[in-house]
């Protein structure tokens, strides 16, 4: 059996079925297929994302986010290939897909100085949803990254849509 760790308004902790987690991980992810959790949790004082394998409770490594510090707002794609989030490089936010399959880490800069605040992955991994602070005003921004993303698709699923038939 594996422990989850919840905490509620109470500030007490229950445990329930799930991976026991630290009290101090929060903006929890989980992958379209269930396999993969990202959190962030405190890794030498920095806000740093973790990514475990549900199966077997294990860390994943990362490193192609070591240097790219503090991190957050994770999101996975279906099968947790990519993970996009938001970190910092010298003083400026930068939203990044990282791709696990190769290694490659994906900068998404902005222009115009907008600061990327929270995002959302859509589970294949082809369009990014960005909320965005533009000149002390929020903002919700989608990116097409269809043309530097494969697909993350389900494991059976059609690449391609299928005619209908629209007649009654």
């Amino acid at each position: 059996m594996i422990l989850l760790a919840t905490s509620g308004c109470s500030g007490r902790s229950e445990r329930s079925a799930g991976t026991l987690l630290d009290r101090s991980q929060q903006d929890p992810a989980i992958s379209g297929d269930g396999r993969f959790l990202a959190v962030i949790s405190e890794r030498r004082g920095r806000p740093s994302v973790q990514l475990r394998d549900l199966r077997d409770g294990s860390i994943l490594p990362l490193s192609q986010l070591n240097r790219h510090q503090p991190h957050s707002s994770p999101s996975l794609s279906w099968n947790g290939r990519y993970l996009a989030l938001i970190t910092q490089r010298g003083q400026r936010r930068l939203a990044v897909v990282a791709d696990r399959l190769t290694g490659r880490l994906h900068p998404l800069p902005l222009p115009g100085g907008r600061d990327p605040v929270k995002l959302s992955l859509a589970p294949d991994g082809r369009q990014l949803a960005l909320q965005v602070a533009d000149q002390g005003q929020w903002r919700v921004e989608l990116l097409d990254l269809s043309s530097m993303l494969e697909a993350d698709r389900p494991g059976g699923a059609r690449t391609t849509t299928p005619a209908t038939n629209l007649s009654p």
